[in-house]
């Protein structure tokens, strides 16, 4: 396939190759020299680098160069190169890193799978067993690519690949939180909240020998930045996405195959399948906030009991009913201690605060238990009335 030619279908989708760079002068200049072989429009972002750089990007002819003084992270420069590429009407970018790892001929592979799944976020997918790829660059990823599973539901082989097609139009309405290299984390996530579509394509990837790489990626502190990230992300996640998810997949026809599925047709006792659901409605009221479908799905699974059931009666603890568990948990918890029901916030103290949440952690567990063992015995007695096994 020649240059020329995905030169010309990648302006034809009306993209830009977006290049942020910090202290990468031994290496920039032969970046873009392969990078317009393939692309005619190129924007640099400058994030503060103390090199050579903005020198050698004044010497380059039909460059968009955006830049600023001080450092600010490499989530922080995609963030202004992509709202900028946004603003000047492109469809497209294609973000490479600086540092010569990769091949700019993969550019190819991007304009490829835009023309035929438009509006798709791609993620390069490097070979994880490559020559000279860093070992904690293996794990790293693969600590990545379970967390995003997590936190969406979707597997990739690779999410921290650099080298990645954004459909700007599509990400216009997106916010964020993070500016360093936990962005490139949260932009897939929120994308795959958002529906849009986020797959991998496979690229190549060189990794020079150890003393001549130059990371600026900051083991102890950039970790826990991610860490901090993906805490927040899956709480957001079970709390407001999958409950979200889950009540957007109610239609009529969903319902009537759950219900032929899981019930009307399964092998298993009406016995079994009350405790599933009993189980699953305990789960969804225990004090785990974040951690309930999890817990209901662990248990089910070393039980036996039907995991399906299980999950989606923990989800009783959706947006909607919430504020009635929460109160009601606190309240069953006042009356359990003895205590009254105050909610004075004008008397907020440490004290009133620890004893508020002691008695809504007593009044959730009880609740969850007794609201478990009433939805059992009913969901048994209208399963035995209604559907008879063999």
């Amino acid at each position: 396939m020649v240059e020329s030619d995905i030169k010309q279908r990648f302006r034809q989708l009306n993209g830009v190759v977006l290049m942020p760079t910090y202290n990468n002068a031994k290496t920039l200049l032969q970046v873009i020299d392969d990078v317009r072989r393939y692309a005619a429009d190129i924007m640099v972002v400058n994030d503060g680098c103390t090199d050579d750089t903005a020198a050698l990007l004044a010497s380059q002819p039909d460059l968009h160069v955006i830049a600023y003084e001080r450092n600010r992270g490499k989530g922080y420069a995609l963030k202004t190169g992509l709202r900028e590429a946004a603003r000047r009407g492109y469809a497209y970018a294609i973000t490479i890193d600086s540092d010569g790892q990769h091949y700019a001929d993969d550019i190819a592979v991007f304009v490829e799978a835009a023309e035929q799944s438009p509006n798709t976020l791609f993620v390069g997918a490097r070979n994880l067993q490559a020559d000279n790829m860093p070992s904690k660059n293996t794990f790293a990823n693969k600590f990545s690519n379970f967390w995003y599973w997590a936190e969406t539901g979707i597997k990739l082989t690779d999410t921290q690949s650099g080298f990645r097609l954004y459909p700007l139009v599509v990400l216009s309405n997106l916010h964020f939180i993070t500016s360093r290299y936990e962005f490139e984390v949260e932009v897939l996530v929120r994308a795959a909240w958002k529906g849009i579509k986020v797959a991998n394509v496979p690229i190549k990837v060189y990794y020079p020998p150890a003393e001549e790489r130059v990371s600026h990626f900051r083991p102890a502190r950039d970790f826990t930045r991610i860490s901090l990230l993906n805490t927040y992300l899956v709480l957001m996640a079970l709390l407001i996405y999958y409950p979200w998810r889950f009540l957007h997949t109610l239609t009529w026809s969903n319902i009537k195959r759950f219900v032929h599925n899981n019930i009307t047709h399964s092998p298993e006792s009406n016995l079994r399948m009350s405790l599933a659901i009993g189980w699953g409605v305990c789960c969804g009221i225990l004090p785990a906030w974040g951690y309930q479908m999890w817990i209901a799905l662990a248990v089910a699974q070393v039980a036996k009991l039907n995991k399906v059931l299980a999950v989606v009666a923990s989800n009783i603890s959706i947006p909607p009913m919430i504020p009635f568990i929460l109160f009601g948990s606190y309240v069953l918890g006042c009356q359990l201690l003895g205590n009254p029901v105050s909610l004075l916030f004008s008397e907020v103290t440490f004290e009133s605060v620890m004893v508020n949440l002691w008695q809504y952690v007593l009044g959730a567990c009880v609740l969850a238990v007794l609201a478990g063992v009433c939805v059992w015995l009913v969901s048994w007695a209208v399963l035995s009335l209604f559907r008879k096994t063999h």
